[in-house]
């Protein structure tokens, strides 16, 4: 965006035109009443095991006295889906971020795939993932407190202009929006905060043709990785939903086709979320 100013998400290049999401927005605005130095090490396409690997450390290091934790999404669209690897790596994650006595900020997921538009066999298998990533958050919520943000109740997230060209990723009203019910819970919880702008800073407005090449250069290979990740984990949800003649032995739940475990394991019968499967205690 242009204008993004120094020090606050300008990125590597320090120079206008960078990209910068809902974080630094309200980075922003806590700015206005606080002194703040600004720490994002958010990388797009990140799963939780990434965050624990190679974000957490230099994090906690930083010494936050408020931080997001907001990651889980991605872990839904690999092969290697694992809810209780999941569970452990939020919970170690909210325990080492929240030992300095920094305030966690955190998420519920909405249903994407009603933002995708996907058919309903590809739907449902996604939402119960979804689901299990939102129990382990409740988890995390109930264990670390802090304040969150459930998006499944924000009507900006059914608005078509919340999302960039891929539906995938926030537009700039979507980052704003989510910075904006962010800074509401903030202020709930005490501090001073005033919501950043619900309209863009610029009148400019991208063109059909950098849509295009965001597509071509970044959306389409994307595309490609997650179709040869999930294509056997989407044909499998797809034959699940076959009627099962009477008389027929069902299937025991096991490894998935895609390679990860499967989701019926992780969240109990048919549509119905029952419980992640426990994982060992972490620290």
């Amino acid at each position: 965006m242009p204008g993004t100013p120094l020090g606050l998400g300008a990125g590597a290049t320090g120079q206008d035109g960078t990209w910068r999401g809902w974080a630094t927005l309200l980075a922003r605005a806590l700015d206005a009443s606080y002194d703040v130095s600004f720490c994002n090490l958010a990388v797009s396409g990140a799963t939780a095991r990434d965050v624990v690997e190679h974000q957490l450390t230099d994090a906690v290091d930083h010494h936050p006295d408020l931080v997001s934790l907001v990651v889980g999404l991605n872990d839904t669209m690999r092969s290697t889906w694992s809810p209780a690897q999941l569970r452990a790596d939020l919970l170690h994650a909210a325990d080492r971020l929240t030992a300095g006595g920094a305030l966690l900020m955190t998420a519920r997921f909405h249903d994407h795939g009603a933002v995708l538009g996907l058919p309903a066999f590809l739907r449902r298998p996604m939402q119960r993932r979804i689901e299990v990533v939102n129990a382990v958050y409740d988890e995390v919520h109930a264990a670390y407190g802090g304040v969150r943000v459930d998006l499944a109740t924000c009507a900006a997230v059914r608005d078509r202009a919340s999302w960039s060209v891929d539906r995938m990723h926030p537009s700039e009203r979507g980052h704003r929006a989510l910075a904006r019910c962010f800074a509401e819970e903030l202020t709930a919880a005490g501090l001073s905060v005033e919501p950043p702008r619900a309209e863009p800073d610029t009148d400019r407005v991208v063109t059909w043709r950098e849509d295009l090449g965001w597509v071509v250069t970044e959306a389409v290979p994307w595309m490609g990785r997650r179709v040869r990740d999930l294509g056997p984990w989407a044909a499998r949800a797809a034959w699940d939903r076959v009627p099962v003649p009477a008389g027929v032995r069902g299937r025991t739940p096991g490894r998935s086709a895609a390679g990860g475990e499967d989701d019926r394991v992780a969240v109990g019968d048919g549509d119905r979320v029952l419980a992640v499967r426990p994982a060992r205690a972490v620290g």
